[in-house]
């Protein structure tokens, strides 16, 4: 019988890296058009009346905004598949190079973030779906509503008016204080704070990452704690819970051993969706927070209408979107035969 499951396993697995490419290529043509069909010229947008009329024409041309879209398409796609991400308007710096800069500290904040949500999540539902109708899962449910309702820029300025500026618990944003001096060979503090034996920087690092990173990863934590508690439930009503409870077994080992395991198979699927949420919400995170990352980049390019940047970027995230969830889609095959049927 191993025989089948491994096959039916394999071509799971196959099914999604083939399926994978497929909406990638979608996404990216998606961008293409919405970005083509904006209104104005691009290059005039961002330079306005700082060049000439002739330089205007020389940056379009370079840019090959004077070709075929068609053209401008297979070119892009092209670029993508070599790893070329585009050359911004405004800035002398690829958008891959820019990437390179401002990624660590994007996703420094996005797995701070999803390690709130998942701590959070499985917590208050699992606590919840235990102590059913209880106080506790009232104020749980609650909660979870309420915070996923709320939106992360005015819960972030909260929490910097609560914290940074009445309580002086946490400083307001940025990454670090203009104080401390490090060497950051990976550009993701926290880790360059350990390889270099800077602990200064570490704590400094993480004092900043704590007040977005749990105003993003509580907002994102409502989605969880919802299906942690529906799924606990579910598997608390199962014969298998049942058949363990008559045979003796105490509740608390049936209930975290059995019950609990079994119930955050499904958290793994969702990650993936959550993800996508987690970078958009990234977005207004770091403009709340000035958190120099991918995010408020971003928003710079927008404001400058840079639509060369911005379509870079995008598709950066684009890719990784994809990425993520077919790694996601991967596990949960590994941990959950289910999904193979």
């Amino acid at each position: 019988m191993a025989a089948p499951s491994s096959g039916s396993l394999r071509s799971y697995i196959l099914g999604r890296l083939a399926f994978a490419p497929v909406f990638l290529f979608l996404l990216l043509t998606m961008l293409f058009i919405l970005l083509r069909v904006a209104p104005g010229d691009p290059v005039a947008a961002a330079l306005g009346d700082r060049v000439s009329a002739e330089q205007l024409d020389i940056r379009r041309e370079a840019a090959g905004l004077n070709d075929p879209l068609l053209v401008q398409y297979g070119r892009y796609l092209g670029n993508v598949v070599q790893g070329d991400l585009g050359t911004p308007i405004t800035d002398p710096r690829s958008v891959t190079q820019i990437v390179a800069d401002l990624f660590p500290a994007t996703f420094e904040l996005t797995m701070f973030a999803m390690i709130v949500a998942v701590l959070v999540g499985i917590i208050v539902g699992a606590l919840g779906a235990r102590h059913r109708d209880g106080l506790f899962d009232v104020g749980g449910r609650l909660f979870g509503i309420l915070i996923y309702a709320a939106p992360v820029f005015w819960l972030g300025i909260l929490a910097q008016l609560l914290f940074a500026n009445r309580w002086g618990l946490f400083p307001t944003g940025n990454r670090v204080s203009a104080r401390i001096t490090f060497d950051d060979p990976t550009g993701f503090y926290l880790l360059d704070g350990i390889l270099t034996g800077n602990s200064q920087l570490f704590w400094n690092a993480l004092e900043h990452l704590v007040l977005p990173g749990m105003t993003l990863g509580l907002v994102i934590s409502g989605v969880f704690i919802r299906m942690v508690r529906v799924n606990m439930l579910q598997t608390l009503r199962s014969d298998y819970v049942e058949a363990a409870m008559a045979r003796g077994i105490p509740e608390r080992k049936v209930v975290f051993r059995h019950a609990f395991r079994n119930a955050l198979v499904p958290v793994v699927t969702i990650m993936g969706l959550q993800f996508a949420l987690l970078l958009g919400g990234a977005i207004l995170t770091e403009t709340t927070f000035s958190w120099p990352g991918l995010g408020q980049a971003l928003v710079e390019y927008i404001n400058t209408r840079d639509y060369a940047a911005v379509q870079g970027i995008v598709t950066f995230f684009a890719i990784l979107v994809v990425a993520v969830s077919l790694l996601i889609d991967i596990i949960n095959g590994l941990v959950d035969p289910r999904v193979r049927y």
